[in-house]
């Protein structure tokens, strides 16, 4: 009698995480002709902005928050069409970067993170998309890759950053000037930890992204 050897699948890994507004994005209608609708494409510091202050994005029902916990460029970049393009939006706000600095998926050079957000941008003004450049927030440690001593990496990918928005006619929304402190870090009471913005970092980044939409626009 012959052998029988049970062969167990693993289940192929969502590895952009696509599923996490698959339904979301299939409720969401399309945008009204007078509609300026904005999508935020991010990592935790766009996720947890509803979470943490989403009276934000309730008084402003056109913006629509795709951010991701934990993502890399490479991650956003290749949802980019259905969680940002395929919504229409008039504009949209990229910010990424420090996951990729924090070895999240492994090492990624500068240059290469630097050209995921700019594929990223290519992509949006290919269909008509305003882009907003968003730098990273500093920090001076990451709680989760503590090898990591992202805090020079960082300023080397925002003037990356910063000088392809000035040579394409971006806009660029500098996070990073505004809450840095004197260790080239987040100012501590800007942020819940050395990453992430509580309600007063948000009280900051506000006002400079509404600023940045509408000069896009």
């Amino acid at each position: 009698m012959a052998t029988v050897v049970k062969i167990q699948l693993t289940p192929t890994e969502d590895w952009a995480n696509l599923k996490r507004y698959r339904n979301a994005n299939s409720q969401l209608k399309a945008p009204t002709k007078k509609e300026k609708r904005v999508v935020f494409i991010g990592n935790s510091i766009t996720d947890n902005w509803t979470r943490d202050h989403g009276s934000f994005f309730e008084a402003n029902p056109t913006y629509v928050n795709r951010g991701i916990s934990g993502q890399t460029s490479a991650q956003m970049l290749l949802r980019f069409k259905p969680d940002v393009i395929e919504l229409q939006p008039k504009v949209v706000i990229i910010s990424a970067g420090t996951n990729d600095i924090a070895g999240n998926r492994g090492y990624i050079a500068i240059n290469r993170i630097a050209a995921n957000i700019f594929s990223m941008a290519e992509l949006a003004k290919a269909n008509k998309i305003k882009v907003v450049l968003a730098a990273v927030l500093p920090a001076s440690s990451y709680s989760w890759s503590p090898s990591v001593e992202p805090a020079d990496k960082i300023i080397e990918l925002n003037k990356l950053i910063k000088a392809y928005a000035k040579e394409n006619k971006i806009v660029y929304l500098d996070y990073y000037t505004p809450m840095v402190n004197e260790n080239k870090g987040l100012i501590k009471k800007l942020g819940r930890d050395t990453v992430h913005p509580n309600a007063a970092g948000y009280d900051i980044m506000e006002p400079l992204v509404q600023k940045a939409i509408k000069k896009a626009m």
